[in-house]
């Protein structure tokens, strides 16, 4: 069989999601588009050639409600021969169209793949594709009736690890501590690719919070504690606020798959391989512990242990998963989101897969690891787990 490789991997930077924020001005299909154009510029490779463009996107309304894999194509000038598909998996989407992307040049059926994800939500903003429709349906409510918010399943993840605010609070400053570091340290600027906006060129993350301290973060509210919320939940200890969950932000990454022997005649050097994948389905209610089983899944088909992986990434969505994940899997504190996640970051949705792929690639790159994890959790109780091997 042919093997996948990944010849690049770019993002944007990320900016925060709202009106005012640094990429707000951009229209989701034109951010993607940069990307893309991008993308076969710098390799030097023809639009023509590529096969498909597999995007994960996660609220597919409004200015994303078009196919933005197809339209973006289309915007950054590619023939018109070369089609596009929009993949859903919630905040895995992008990590999905990856693996599709990978899954396809692997069984033959493609040459050159771009896959990725994109995610404007300061316009098209978050459960704007839901508009207050009943989305489970009757049998689904029936079966599991505690179905909630993310954010509520967040405050119950922390209560049956038993997190206190501040473990909460610890971990998401040492996130932002790291990104901070990371961006005053050049680390990032290999993969960003900066993007045009109508106030000018973006080329750093607008989302990292210099300065983020526990004691900073202590004096947030609760952000999950209503009156609704306390009186369904009495005696939960609400904990989550926004300074110790994921910010929401705009933002695109995309990577450069084909097969190993496309990128020979090409004259392309791989630099990493999709080694394992894995995903799964979890308690829906508890919702946010899927990277756990899905980690286990990965490591037992990869033939690989805890100890054979250089870094992991695992989303922060809310501090509570990436802190249970960690108590159940074991893995050092030191190899865990190295350059900070997604409450440092961002994290724009149906990108956040491909981001943290791009971003690990080159993290792994950098510091002479081999293998690296990552592992996302979906909305629904499911997620997505991917060992990727660098090429050194």
């Amino acid at each position: 069989m042919p093997r996948a490789v990944i010849v690049d991997a770019i993002r944007t930077p990320i900016g925060k999601g709202k009106a005012s924020g640094a990429l707000a001005g951009v229209h989701p299909v034109d951010l993607l588009a940069q990307l893309l154009k991008g993308l076969i510029q710098r390799n030097g490779i023809g639009a023509g050639s590529v096969d498909d463009v597999v995007i994960g996107n996660v609220t597919q309304a409004g200015e994303q409600g078009g196919t933005p894999a197809r339209q973006a194509a289309l915007a950054a000038g590619f023939p018109v021969t070369v089609p596009g598909a929009t993949v859903e998996r919630k905040c895995g989407s992008g990590q999905q169209a990856i693996e599709f992307a990978t899954y396809a040049v692997i069984a033959g059926a493609y040459d050159i793949v771009i896959a990725g994800g994109v995610e404007s939500m300061s316009r098209v903003p978050m459960g704007s594709n839901r508009m207050d429709a009943d989305v489970y349906g009757p049998l689904v409510n029936k079966r599991f009736p505690q179905l909630t918010s993310q954010g509520i399943a967040a405050e119950l993840v922390a209560q049956k690890w038993g997190f206190s605010r501040e473990q909460l609070d610890e971990y998401s400053a040492e996130s932002a501590t790291r990104a901070a570091k990371a961006r005053a340290d050049g680390r990032f600027e290999r993969e960003i690719y900066p993007i045009a906006t109508p106030e000018g060129f973006v080329d750093t993350d607008e989302t990292i919070r210099e300065g983020t301290t526990v004691e900073s973060l202590g004096k947030l509210r609760a952000a999950f504690a209503t009156e609704q919320t306390q009186s369904r939940y009495p005696g939960l200890d609400f904990k989550m606020t926004a300074g110790n969950s994921s910010q929401i932000s705009d933002g695109a990454a995309v990577l450069l798959i084909m097969s190993e022997e496309k990128a020979q005649a090409l004259g392309l050097r791989p630099r990493a391989i999709i080694h394992s994948s894995a995903v799964v389905g979890d308690d829906p209610e508890l919702m946010l512990t899927g990277p756990i089983p899905a980690t286990r899944k990965v490591l037992a088909k990869s033939g690989l242990s805890v100890s054979d992986i250089s870094a992991f990434e695992v989303n922060e969505a809310f501090a509570p998963v990436p802190l249970a994940w960690q108590a159940e899997i074991g893995a050092p504190t030191e190899k865990l989101n190295a350059v900070g996640g997604a409450i440092a970051l961002g994290h724009p949705l149906g990108a956040s897969g491909a981001r943290i792929m791009t971003t690990l690639i080159h993290h792994l790159e950098r510091t002479g690891g081999r293998y690296g994890l990552q592992t996302v959790c979906e909305a629904g109780g499911m997620a997505n787990a991917t060992i990727i091997e660098v090429l050194q």
